[in-house]
């Protein structure tokens, strides 16, 4: 019991820490480059450099932050290299999550999927870009989670760091999102259809489409 005790406040203080910076680093407060000092950090939560340095090796493993040549944390950048892995990686976890979906899927989960359609179709008429790709992940997570795969549906979790990084400063035409709610509801078409080659292929065309239109290389189109 006491190690719980004493245990708790101390997780809690590392994810008070973890949430603040990834948040920032999200948003674009921290800047690509920016040197998170723990020290400073520390101070700015009114918190002990412990619980600080605990959250930054967290996002270190994420690949949020990088370590600097004076060992200091340092947000990571996303060259085209990293846009490829991320493309690929996302697409093996999915192209698992859609073609078991195709499989296991009751009418009920389906209509869960079309209901996010539908909200995510009131974001982009409302061109509320923020709450669209906040749907957007929770989208591509949810196929998972319904497929009943918690551990891809984690991974994938820890990949919306990558993604939303990859949308800074790139804000999108509402016909752009109309694009992307078209190609959502063709893989929940197949997926209803029971047509397994057919999602993973909807999946694959989507991601690339989405790669193209936040890395701006319409070659990816």
């Amino acid at each position: 019991m006491t190690v719980v005790e004493t245990q708790e406040p101390r997780r809690s203080l590392t994810e008070k820490a973890y949430d603040h910076v990834r948040n920032a680093i999200l948003t674009g407060d921290m800047p690509v480059g920016m040197i998170v000092g723990q020290a400073e950090l520390a101070e700015t939560l009114a918190i002990s450099k412990t619980p600080v340095r605990q959250a930054l090796q967290l996002l270190h493993t994420e690949g949020l932050l990088e370590i600097g040549p004076r060992k200091q944390f340092v947000v990571s950048g996303l060259s085209a290299a990293h846009r490829d892995e991320i493309l690929r990686i996302r697409e093996a976890l999915e192209a698992i999550a859609v073609e078991t979906a195709t499989r296991v899927l009751t009418f009920d989960q389906i209509d869960a999927l079309r209901l996010m359609l539908m909200r995510q179709t009131r974001a982009a008429d409302a061109t509320d870009e923020d709450q669209f790709l906040l749907l957007d992940e929770e989208f591509h997570v949810l196929i998972a989670q319904s497929a009943g795969l918690p551990i891809v549906a984690r991974l994938l979790e820890q990949m919306r760091g990558f993604a939303r990084l990859m949308r800074l400063g790139r804000a999108q035409p509402v016909e752009h999102l109309q694009e992307v709610i078209a190609e959502h509801t063709r893989i929940v078409d197949a997926i209803e259809r029971r047509d397994g080659f057919g999602a993973v292929r909807a999946l694959q065309v989507h991601l690339h489409h989405w790669d193209s239109l936040f890395s701006g290389d319409p070659s990816a189109r």
